[in-house]
């Protein structure tokens, strides 16, 4: 295998030549990702092999990961495979030394991440990254820089209503795998909305526990949820809550972050208008006596003058943020530049989806160090049910690709 190093270009194996694996070779191949090519491409589909060689002339395809993996045709990975098949997939290749990304979400359900990261501990030097295309995102990475430096001071409650995932029944019925608990593993926080759950976190931190009201089948006819409410409770009086659904035709896209400082809500994930108290906002409640608070109700103090608005658009051109994750990805391999997602930080949103499905199933609520083994009984019972995919195991996966 050519040292990345060395030859100063990284040849990205390309695990799955679905709808994510042919956008990727398409990026790289239009010199969107510098010091990246194409190296390989695998799937076990004979239709998707045709496919990419049709699109990928010069580039070697094969039918199996493991195949590719152990070819000398690759400096580093990428898992657009199933949900199921990202722990199994990114194991293998860092047992084999290889650069890995993971895609969204980094698997079902927490104990095969577990397996997932503890071979990353194993093999500490080989770079292991996950896919958070939205962490490129400039709206994002602001957001995250203004509540970092409190500047709207400390959060004490969060919301996002995330419901622009609008899909019609045939969206569910082109794959049998699909919206399936053995195929996908859920629905709508396995599929869609990963990205926001692992926003949510990596700006207003892990909660301690939520509580969930989810609808299965509410309005598809599918399995698994395609609505859910959550509440989460981050301590000390902070709370947080997140709705989403893929029956709203029309959409919302709204998330709110109040500070004890000031405020900040983002529409359409393109606009910003943040808040910024002149003084916390209990400073301000005690400095104003019954004299203060009558001409308030009057009209007779504008409330501007206790803080100042920003507001902020961004854009984004399609493509951009994928192709900015992959070569981060390549400068990380080829000179040490931070990951912007590492690949542990890809259980934090597979531990939140699992344990709002586990308490709506129980009916309460949940913390989030819940009980792994316990999470995965309940999701093979209802594999069970379904009869149509095996059961899965605790640990140890390794079907191949």
């Amino acid at each position: 295998m050519t040292t990345p190093s060395t030859s100063g270009v990284v040849r990205l194996g390309i695990i799955g030549y679905g709808a994510q694996g042919g956008m990727y070779a398409r990026f790289i191949a239009d010199g969107l990702v510098p010091s990246m090519v194409v190296g390989a491409i695998a799937d076990i589909d004979p239709g998707k092999r045709e496919k990419a060689v049709a699109e990928h002339a010069d580039v070697p395809v094969f039918e199996t990961a493991e195949a590719l993996m152990d070819s000398d045709d690759v400096d580093a990975v990428v898992t657009t495979v199933p949900h199921y098949l990202h722990p199994a997939m990114g194991i293998a290749a860092l047992e084999r030394g290889i650069p890995v990304m993971v895609e969204k979400p980094a698997g079902v359900y927490t104990a095969q991440v577990e397996d997932l990261l503890n071979a990353a501990k194993t093999y500490p030097d080989t770079p292991f990254a996950i896919m958070f295309n939205q962490r490129n995102n400039p709206l994002y990475q602001r957001i995250k820089e203004i509540v970092d430096a409190g500047e709207i001071g400390a959060i004490r409650r969060s919301n996002w209503i995330i419901t622009t995932w609008w899909r019609p029944q045939g969206y569910y019925d082109q794959s049998a795998w699909r919206a399936t608990w053995g195929g996908e593993g859920g629905g709508v926080l396995v599929n869609q909305a990963p990205h926001q759950l692992d926003l949510w976190q990596w700006i207003c931190g892990v909660p301690r526990s939520v509580y969930a009201k989810v609808a299965y089948g509410f309005r598809r006819d599918i399995a698994v949820e395609d609505e859910v409410t959550a509440v989460v409770d981050h301590g000390n009086g902070v709370t947080g809550t997140f709705v989403t659904a893929t029956h709203d035709l029309v959409g919302t896209d709204r998330f709110e972050i109040l500070g004890d400082a000031g405020k900040i809500v983002v529409e359409d994930s393109k606009r910003v208008t943040i808040t910024r108290l002149v003084k916390p906002e209990r400073e301000l409640s005690d400095a104003m006596g019954p004299d203060d608070v009558a001409r308030l109700f009057r009209g007779q103090i504008d409330p501007t003058e206790l803080y100042t608005q920003e507001t902020l658009e961004f854009t984004s051109e399609w493509g951009q943020q994928h192709s900015g994750v992959l070569e981060n990805f390549v400068r990380h391999i080829l000179d040490g530049t931070p990951l912007l997602a590492q690949g542990a930080d890809g259980i934090d949103g597979v531990r939140l989806a699992n344990a709002i499905h586990l308490s709506s199933w129980l009916g309460r609520e949940v913390p989030l160090d819940f009980d792994p083994e316990q999470y995965l009984a309940e999701l093979n019972r209802r594999i069970a049910d379904e009869g149509l995919f095996p059961q899965r195991e605790a640990t140890g996966e390794r079907t191949r690709a």
